[in-house]
């Protein structure tokens, strides 16, 4: 059984930093890709970051510049790096992944930018 387990989520000042991870347990496949979606109260859930495999790396534009997404293939973890946080980046993060036919999500952490 494949698990997602999210992780540092938080509240955090506007123009703080928090660090999110993912951890990807009990896949016998190769996991084509993971990445981080978030979703605001009111508000369709949305693609903030994608990071293949092989290393290439999509990024939102509302996020680009700001957050950097990373890999650590041995340890099936995925990592969202946020800087310069804003408060319109409140939202549930979710983990997301590609393994085989199969997609995985996480149970969402939460990460609220407030004074």
């Amino acid at each position: 059984q494949v698990q997602l387990v999210e992780s540092g989520g938080g509240l955090v000042q506007p123009g703080g930093s928090l660090r999110l991870a993912c951890a990807a347990s009990g896949s016998k496949s190769s996991i084509a890709s993971m990445a981080w979606y978030r979703q605001a109260p009111g508000k369709q859930r949305e693609l903030v970051a994608r990071i293949f495999s092989g290393g290439t790396t999509t990024v939102a534009d509302s996020v680009k510049g700001r957050f950097t997404i990373s890999r650590d293939n041995a340890k099936n973890t995925v990592y969202l790096q946020m800087n310069s946080l804003k408060p319109e980046d409140t939202a549930v993060y979710y983990c997301h992944s590609v393994i085989g036919p199969f997609n995985y999500w996480g149970q969402g952490t939460q990460v609220t930018v407030s004074s």
